[in-house]
């Protein structure tokens, strides 16, 4: 196998590591992946939940708000309809729970058994007798335009929030709430359904306890520019600039009537920083005569951000560690707005140990949804895989302990291995209210017993995919060639419809392409659908979409039901909407192992777990670290195996530490290409190894030969 250490200008390294403050490791890591943007890198450097994106930059949000709270104030009737899958759960959970802490009348539905994914029919004329007159969806309704319409017609208002690729139309409900809609200005596409649904909750607790909720505050600053003066107003509504004006000034050679400043300002409140200066720069400008009404914003901001105290922003930029992850330039004015926002969220306190406990939920629907760990994802996730560790909200606690995980370092491969399929069973299993009822149960004897039922569902699942999997990637083989290669179908009455998602997910390792597997149902028939990286799966789909009972999801991880009468002509028509797809097979397949990093000899201690602890949450997008060493001396050697030894323990000698290592399926090349007392080179990652209560770092090793000249 080829070992592909990407080369890097060191002086982008040295950059990288002077502006943002990080060892040169860590820079050349960054740079070496191709993070080298402020805007990507205090993803990975920063903790601080001031880095969160705002959620009333979503589309619709101020009206999801609105309608919420008009709905707490009257009484109303609210369902929460969700899906059955880890995100759909956890995003059901997180908005209940929180509406329910209002007090307010809320109920939650999803869909059970053989239910189709989405918002129902049944469901909104369920809910119209219960004279309900507001559903929000989670994980779902992008897609429910008839029965978003009847809901309408019943009087019944719906908020959609959902992450899922809108299809051309979309439903006519009171808001939608979507990162993916064409016309989001959200800078950040890719949240799960959970990670909108915290946005709501957040943009929620924002209007209940923020004093400038929905108030339009100005925010003003002149400065200098060689003979000339520049006036910049910003705009703010719920922290989010809404609108700016800027002017550039000769001194005495306009009054402000004639500037756009009175219309732009009239009935705002102005706030700004040293009001002294502005006065005084205001009447060089206009003259002595001009009178702006302004609120000296500087000396409480001072008192609540006490770096800020008594300085000009110019030095407050300096001093900002938002300011360095900025690439553009930026002005008083921005540095300004920065400020503003970070006082706004000290002195309210917005973020909590209610958020906290959020953000486990949402760790769970990222990672099990697949979504990249980029931008705020990285952000949630490690905020709520700590706070797993530290105080597991009741339900993930009794899953923890269950699953051997309570009182250990947690990673993301925790969540997506152990816990996230625990959750996930009950949904493929049909019953999703399982999971629901564990997270929201207070009794810990009826926890218990939910926790158990979790468990053995799981281990059911486990059975039926193993069983299937031998149908499936025979079948999967016998469809290769009709599809030129570019497409592993399977399908049939004996794949249970739960679990068509994962043998889609194994197929696509197995054969390294698009895969499709469909379980027959009575009348209808259920898909799942899965690409690699980098192929959106929109334009097959879509060349189907007539055929198609319903259908969506994401770029490469989709689904799709259709009747029985139209499964012959829907394999004919994939026999040249595969070739819709942007993708030669083999392509994405890496042919060699990206290197991160090769590390001497004294890197090689335990203490390089905090480098790997840096780049976590590793999945999607952000794949574990991968270094090479060379040179090491193989020290000992076991053969391992539960009935046959197939896999090689090892001790390296790395001079001050000496590794544990496992090379998995390797028996054979022992003694053919290294043996005790060899000096080898190898690249490898780095995990935790947990034995009676005791974590050891050990040597995961990727591929390994003799040092050249040993």
């Amino acid at each position: 196998m080829k070992w592909d250490k990407k080369e890097i200008p060191q002086t982008l390294v040295k950059d990288i590591a002077d502006r943002y403050g990080c060892d040169l490791l860590t820079a050349s890591i960054l740079a070496r992946r191709d993070i080298i943007t402020g805007e990507d890198i205090r993803y990975f450097l920063e903790n601080d939940p001031r880095h969160l994106r705002n959620p009333f930059e979503l589309p619709d949000m101020a009206d999801a708000v609105e309608r919420i709270l008009a709905a707490k104030e009257e009484g109303e009737k609210v369902l929460i309809f969700g899906d059955r899958d880890v995100d759909g759960i956890t995003s059901t959970v997180l908005l209940y729970r929180f509406l329910a802490g209002l007090g307010m009348n809320v109920s939650w539905r999803i869909p059970l058994g053989d239910d189709p994914y989405g918002l129902s029919l049944k469901a909104v004329e369920d809910f119209a007798k219960e004279y309900g007159t507001l559903i929000i969806t989670v994980d779902c309704g992008i897609s429910n335009i008839a029965e978003v319409a009847r809901a309408m017609e019943l009087s019944i208002d719906v908020i959609i929030t959902d992450h899922h690729n809108p299809q051309e139309q979309v439903p006519g409900a009171f808001a939608i709430v979507n990162p993916k809609r064409a016309d989001s200005a959200y800078p950040f596409r890719d949240l799960c359904g959970c990670g909108v649904a915290y946005k709501l909750v957040s943009a929620l607790r924002f209007a209940l306890k923020s004093d400038v909720y929905e108030q339009r505050i100005c925010l003003l600053n002149t400065r200098l520019a060689n003979d000339a003066y520049i006036i910049e107003v910003a705009k703010l509504q719920n922290l989010v600039v809404i609108d700016t004006l800027t002017e550039t000034l000769l001194p005495d050679m306009v009054r402000i009537a004639e500037t756009r400043f009175p219309a732009f300002l009239e009935g705002q409140q102005i706030m700004v920083w040293d009001a002294p200066l502005q006065r005084r720069t205001l009447a060089k400008i206009f003259g002595n005569g001009v009178e702006v009404q302004m609120l000296d914003i500087a000396p409480e901001i001072g008192r609540e951000i006490q770096q800020a105290a008594g300085k000009s922003l110019l030095r407050v930029k300096e001093l900002s560690r938002i300011a360095r992850y900025v690439d553009h330039e930026q002005t008083e004015l921005d540095v300004f707005i920065s400020l503003f926002t970070s006082f706004v969220q000290k002195r309210e306190q917005h973020f909590t140990a209610d958020d906290v406990a959020d953000l486990q939920l949402v760790s769970l629907g990222t990672i099990a949804d697949i979504m990249p760990l980029r931008d705020e994802n990285r952000l949630m996730v490690r905020a709520g895989i700590g706070a797993l560790e530290e105080k597991p909200r009741a339900g993930l606690s009794d899953l923890l302990f269950k699953l051997g995980l309570a009182g250990h370092h947690l990673a993301s491969v925790d969540l997506s291995w152990k816990l996230c399929p625990a959750i996930n069973a009950a949904g493929r299993m049909g019953s999703p209210d399982k999971a629901i009822a564990l997270l929201l149960e207070d009794d810990p004897r009826q926890r218990d017993a939910l926790a158990n039922e979790l468990i053995a569902m799981n281990d059911t699942r486990k059975r039926q995919g193993a069983d299937a999997w031998v149908i499936v990637e025979k079948r999967a083989a016998e469809t290769m060639s009709r599809y030129d290669g570019m497409l592993a179908l399977a399908s049939g009455e004996e794949i249970f419809r739960g679990i068509t998602g994962i043998m889609a997910s194994r197929l696509l390792d197995r054969f390294k392409t698009t895969a499709i597997v469909v379980s027959f149902g009575d009348g209808v028939y259920v898909g799942s659908a899965r690409s690699p990286r980098g192929v959106d799966l929109h334009p097959l789909l879509e060349q189907c979409a007539d055929l198609f009972i319903d259908w969506g999801g994401h770029d490469y991880a989709a689904g799709f039901s259709l009747e029985k009468a139209k499964w012959p002509l829907f394999l004919e028509r994939l026999k040249t909407a595969i070739h819709a797809l942007a993708f030669t097979p083999g392509d994405h397949e890496k042919n060699a192992l990206a290197i991160d990093a090769e590390l001497p000899h004294s890197y090689l201690t335990p203490d390089l777990l905090k480098l790997i602890d840096r780049f976590e949450p590793y999945g999607e997008a952000n794949d574990t670290l991968c270094f090479m060493a060379k040179s090491l001396r193989v020290v000992d050697i076991t053969l391992v195996g539960k009935v046959e030894a197939k896999h090689v323990k090892l001790t390296l000698d790395a001079g001050k530490h000496k590794w544990p290592a496992l090379y998995w399926s390797a028996v054979d090349k022992v003694r053919n290409e290294f043996d005790v007392g060899d000096k080898v080179d190898l690249v490898f990652t780095v995990t935790r190894n947990w034995f009676n209560g005791i974590e050891t770092p050990q040597i995961i090793v990727s591929d390994l030969h003799r040092s050249e000249g040993a």
